[in-house]
């Protein structure tokens, strides 16, 4: 007997004892269940069913707008139970307007659908031994920094197949509740709901409840955790996965240990777990070049004192003696030497020997961290069964299939295919993007010459009046310079329109359709211009092209262009990358801890209402913050970026990779806090590598020699040092008798005659950090010999080290080969037995279907025997 309820568009069927068992609700068919008070379940009511996803939606009013949801929403249900999907639904214990539709795959669509999708699984175990003896040692001392294996045991490996559902008796069944992993399982099933139909009009089909939830007719989609992340309990049937992982992997106290990889794989499937190998494996990297870094920059401290030049700039007999021309036109006034005393000490700790050794070491530590990588990515690949995931093996987005509308001849099969764009339309979007992209590079460009702008505005006005602001204020007072405060307040605002900058650049609309290596591409071109066009305008454009006092250079003919330090502008980009990646690091966490946090105290707030209520799985998991459409794409593009600080710019920054290691180190346990306690569980992607990032993680690779060469030359006074001590410092240019730097700042300031400036004063002469010869000569103000030599040196240290490095780095790609020869021998072996499956499996095959033609012939043949037989008789 059916039963209507006129305050809900709904129509129970009750048995004899008033329970229902089916019910057809806003329209969609399908049974309903009363939440059992389980709060921690992960099966259906029933209790063997288990939940492979879970769909939210409203239970609208039957409103003529929400008339086409409700069809589609029953279009959707229909066309899941008909492919076989079992279905159930169950109102929301906080919102009765929320509906919880839950999805089980049963063992028969299963199996169909992993042979769909190429899902290898095992068909024996491996027996190949996997660990060298050579590491046997390290193994000893490493195993304190590994989980508990009490709690995380080591899965036992196996060779494995692409399944098939013919040959299920070949496969490692212990027990079908098991075979397929929770994450398979929510994979195959997020692939049929992807492609679930819902409506039909014409030619075009409209399917996917990616679809739906953009048109705001489902709320949610999502698969479901495990019990609490931090509370050990659960079913006996599902082990608390999300709880080891918390407590072992996201836990502060686990700090220390190492991840937890199969786990997380399994967990969250192989994309996820390739990302966290790759960031823990970048992390361990970084530790020997903070090492290397901290030495330098300790080595470069200790030495300061002793810095012959150093002291010279602050030796009152010669850098208080020495007059520095005005560094602007009417506001500066002439300044001495030796009140830059304190940032040519501070300048010393970063421009030293050390500095250039260490980077000629990251160059080669690049090229060893790529390399290895791949090796370490080679034998991940083997473990997590991606070694032949192939674009062929991967199938089609849903997204890319709905927009298939255009028909062409394929140029390899000569057969039609749909495609989504013509020839011209796809030219057409391919303008549109590269127009955006270089609208918004413009961009960048047009706020970096703005800053250049305000440094030159900014830096007048703090040179006539900051020091007679903080005449009050001694102690400050000769640290506290015009041409520091302009540094550092330009990298705040520097990196204020940074991020503003990548917030309006991120909010452009953007689809699921683009291809998600081009979007990497375009999102990465955008970054590296806002990032690092700062740095390099300081590293390589500021104090290049000044001219000299006669003559100086204006731009947009009415700011002088500004000048480095006596000393240089080496620490001035040593600042600029301070304020950014120290600002970026806690901008970032930020973002990643307090936002979803917030958003989720929020949430629960406002439904305070049913918090005493016992609240089932599917809809704590609600609760929760939903995974962006990009997923893992700003997590690595925050690590590239990084890797880009931390390599192109090394020569001026040695404590780089020291304040990466520590950000990683918190990055690490913050993006594993994130997923596992505050989002909902990630749809589980397969995935081979770290896809389009490797190439730029080379490209940034190549360019950083080539950056660290020219910082070292053109930004640090490291060859002009080095040209004085073996050249000008000796006869014929110099007066000692031996290599000495005593006489170098002298050496590198010419010198102007006041009478040919147009400020009349009382002083006969002053200095600018320049090589051009003294008035009088007769080649007054060009370029001195000095010059031609320090020019010449650089080019010369540019091509030398940028041709060393380079044939290292070849050297080290060749002799470090891409697949370690273990893994090459369990991939031949596991080919091999995947050969003799195929080929005993046919042979059999073959066997049972000639058989019985083989009895016939057979029994034909003796029943010709016998009449030949008869007829002789």
């Amino acid at each position: 007997m059916f039963d209507a309820n006129p305050n809900v568009d709904s129509y129970c069927s009750w048995n004899k004892k008033g329970c229902v068992t089916f019910c057809h609700i806003a329209s969609c068919f399908y049974p309903q269940a009363e939440f059992n008070g389980k709060s921690d379940s992960l099966f259906f009511n029933d209790g063997v069913r288990r939940i492979d996803f879970v769909l939210v939606y409203e239970d609208e009013d039957m409103k003529e707008i929400d008339k086409n949801r409700m069809f589609q929403k029953r279009k959707v249900s229909a066309s899941l139970m008909k492919m076989g999907m079992e279905l159930e639904a169950a109102r929301s214990v906080v919102d009765e307007k929320l509906l919880f539709v839950k999805v089980h795959m049963p063992w028969d669509m299963l199996c169909t659908y992993a042979e769909v999708l190429h899902i290898k699984m095992p068909i024996q175990p491996n027996d190949l031994s996997t660990t060298s003896s050579t590491f046997n040692f390290l193994s000893c001392i490493t195993k304190h920094f590994y989980p508990s294996e009490d709690l995380i045991a080591k899965e036992t490996e196996y060779f494995t197949a692409p399944f098939e559902k013919d040959r299920l008796e070949y496969f490692y069944v212990k027990d079908r509740d098991l075979f397929f992993t929770p994450s398979m399982r929510s994979r195959m099933a997020y692939y049929i709901l992807s492609r679930a139909p819902y409506e039909v009009r014409g030619n075009i089909k409209k399917f996917g409840v990616t679809k739906l939830l953009d048109g705001g007719v489902y709320k949610a989609a999502y698969p479901l955790h495990d019990v609490s992340g931090s509370e050990e309990q659960g079913e006996d049937e599902c082990p608390n996965e999300r709880y080891l992982l918390y407590n072992e992997w996201a836990h502060p106290k686990s700090f220390y240990k190492m991840q937890p990889l199969d786990l997380i794989r399994k967990y969250y499937g192989e994309k996820i777990g390739i990302y966290f190998a790759w960031l823990g494996f970048y992390t361990a990297m970084l530790a020997l070049a903070a090492i290397v870094g901290l030495a330098c920059f300790i080595y470069g401290y200790m030495t300061q004192e002793t810095s012959t030049w150093s002291k010279e700039v602050c030796d009152p007999l010669i850098g208080g003696n020495i007059v520095m021309c005005p560094q602007c036109d009417k506001e500066c006034t002439y300044w001495r030497l030796n009140s830059t005393c304190e940032s040519s000490k501070k300048l010393c700790i970063f421009d030293n020997y050390g500095t250039l050794v260490f980077a000629v070491f990251m160059a080669i530590w690049v090229t060893v961290f790529l390399e290895f990588w791949k090796r370490y990515q080679a034998e991940l690949e083997y473990e997590w069964d991606t070694v032949e995931f192939l674009e062929q093996e991967e199938q089609p987005r849903p997204e890319y299939e709905a927009k298939c509308n255009h028909e062409r001849i394929n140029p390899v099969t000569r057969v039609k295919e749909n495609v989504p764009y013509t020839a011209c339309g796809r030219c057409i979007r391919v303008s549109l993007g590269i127009g955006t992209v270089l609208f918004w590079i413009v961009l960048i460009l047009a706020s970096v010459v703005a800053i250049i702008v305000y440094r030159l505005a900014v830096f007048f006005s703090f040179s006539t009046r900051l020091q007679s602001d903080l005449k009050e204020l001694e102690p400050f007072k000769e640290y506290v310079t015009a041409q520091m405060a302009t540094s550092v307040t330009a990298s705040i605002i520097s990196f204020v329109v940074i991020m503003v900058l990548n917030i309006l650049y991120e909010r452009l609309p953007r689809t699921k359709t683009d291809y998600e290596n081009s979007l990497t591409l375009k999102m990465f071109l955008f970054q590296f211009v806002n990032y690092y066009s700062s740095c390099f305008y300081i590293a390589f454009v500021k104090g290049k092209v000044v001219g000299y006092p006669g003559q100086p250079v204006y731009l947009l003919g009415k700011y002088r262009n500004e000048e480095c330090d006596p000393g240089g502008c080496l620490i001035e980009l040593t600042t600029q990358l301070t304020v950014i990646m120290g600002g970026k690091a806690i901008w970032n966490n930020i973002q990643e801890v307090l936002l979803p946090w917030m958003k989720n105290l929020i949430f629960r707030y406002c439904t305070r209402v049913g918090s005493e209520k016992v609240i089932p799985r599917w809809e704590q998991d609600y609760q929760l913050q939903p995974i962006g459409k990009l997923g893992l794409f700003y997590e690595y593009l925050e690590m590239v970026i990084q890797f880009g600080f931390v390599t192109l710019f090394v020569a001026s920054f040695p404590l780089a990779p020291v304040l990466a290691l520590v950000n990683n180190l918190f990055e690490i346990r913050v993006d594993a806090w994130k997923i596992i306690t505050q989002f909902r569980r990630m749809v589980p992607e397969k995935a081979q590598d770290i896809g389009a990032w490797q190439p730029i993680l080379q490209g940034v690779a190549i360019l950083a020699v080539a950056s660290n060469a020219m910082i070292i030359a053109f930004t640090s006074d490291m060859i002009p040092r080095l040209v004085y001590y073996w050249s000008f410092s000796v006869y014929p240019y110099g007066d000692h008798s031996s290599h000495t730097m005593q006489g170098y700042i002298n050496n590198t300031l010419s010198v102007f005659d006041i009478q040919d400036f147009s400020n009349k004063i009382s002083l006969s002469y002053f200095r600018y950090r320049d090589f051009r010869y003294p008035p009088g000569h007769h080649r007054q103000y060009e370029y001195s010999i000095y010059y031609w030599h320090v020019i010449a040196a650089k080019m010369a240290f540019i091509i030398v080290v940028e041709h060393i490095v380079y044939l290292t780095k070849f050297v080290l790609s060749y002799v470090i080969p891409d697949v370690p020869y273990t893994v090459r021998e369990q991939i031949k072996r596991e080919k091999y037995l995947s050969q003799v499956i195929l080929h005993e499996t046919n042979l059999k095959l073959v066997t049972k279907r000639l058989k019985p033609v083989a009895d016939k012939i057979l029994k034909h043949n003796e029943d010709k025997e016998e009449e030949i037989m008869d007829l002789h008789f």
